[in-house]
C-alpha cells in the first residue's frame, strides 16, 4: 500500500534526531546535496518574499578554517577571567567529523513594515526545510548555538550588520551511532487552546 505524502511527511518530521557534531563519522556529503538543501530553504514562507534568510557553507580545508576561526572569535572576544581553558579546544575540534558546517542568517530587509520577528521566523522557516530535507537523505545534523554564535564578534566576522541575526550553525555529516528514540515534554493537548 503506497504512503500518502501526509505519512510521508509525517514519518520525516517525527523522525528527525539531532546528532551531535562529535557523533558523525567523517564521511563526505557530496556538494550537490548541500545545494539541494539549500534550495529546499529558498521555499520558506516569506512576508513580502522578503527572503532574508541567507547561508555560509564551508567544507573541506574552508571547514577546518571555519572551526579555528571560531574558536579564535572565542579567544579574542572573552575576557581572559571568563575563559574556560577548554572552549577552544572544544570549538575548534567541532568541525573535525562533520562534512559540512552551515551558518544560518537572518539578512535584514530594508522595508520597515515587515517586523524583525518575521524575518527571524521565515529565516527559522528556512532551516527547517534543510534540517527535514536532510532527514530524508540520510544526513546528520546538529543545530547549535553554542560558542560565539550570537555574538558581535561572529556577526562582524561574518561582514554581518548590527540588525542581521546569527541562528545558528547546522554541522552537518553521518552518523553510524542508530538513532535516539523520539520524545516529547508535554502533551500536545496541553499546548493547545480550541475556542
Amino acid at each position: 500500500m503506497m504512503q500518502t505524502d501526509f505519512e510521508i511527511l509525517k514519518k520525516i518530521i517525527t523522525g528527525r534526531r539531532t546528532v551531535k557534531a562529535a557523533s558523525m563519522n567523517g564521511q563526505i556529503i557530496p556538494d550537490e546535496q548541500i545545494k539541494q538543501l539549500l534550495e529546499l530553504a529558498n521555499w520558506a514562507p516569506t512576508h513580502g518574499r522578503t527572503e532574508p534568510w541567507r547561508f555560509f557553507v564551508y567544507g573541506g580545508e574552508a571547514l577546518k578554517n571555519f572551526g579555528a576561526q571560531h574558536a579564535g572569535l572565542y579567544i579574542a572576544n572573552t575576557p581572559e577571567e571568563k575563559q574556560n581553558p577548554d572552549t577552544p579546544g572544544k570549538l575548534a575540534s567541532a568541525t573535525e567529523m562533520p562534512s559540512h558546517v552551515i551558518v544560518a542568517v537572518m539578512k535584514r530587509g530594508a522595508n520597515p513594515k515587515i517586523p524583525a520577528i518575521e524575518e527571524i521566523a521565515a529565516a527559522s522557516a528556512a532551516v527547517q526545510n534543510i534540517l527535514l530535507g536532510a532527514e530524508a537523505l540520510g544526513i546528520s545534523v546538529i543545530w547549535n548555538t553554542g560558542g560565539m554564535t550570537h555574538s558581535e564578534a561572529m556577526r562582524t566576522h561574518l561582514n554581518l550588520s548590527a540588525e542581521d541575526v546569527v541562528l545558528g550553525i547546522l554541522y552537518m555529516g553521518y552518523t553510524d551511532e542508530p538513532k535516539k528514540e523520539g520524545k516529547r515534554n508535554i502533551p500536545m493537548e496541553e499546548k493547545t487552546i480550541w475556542g
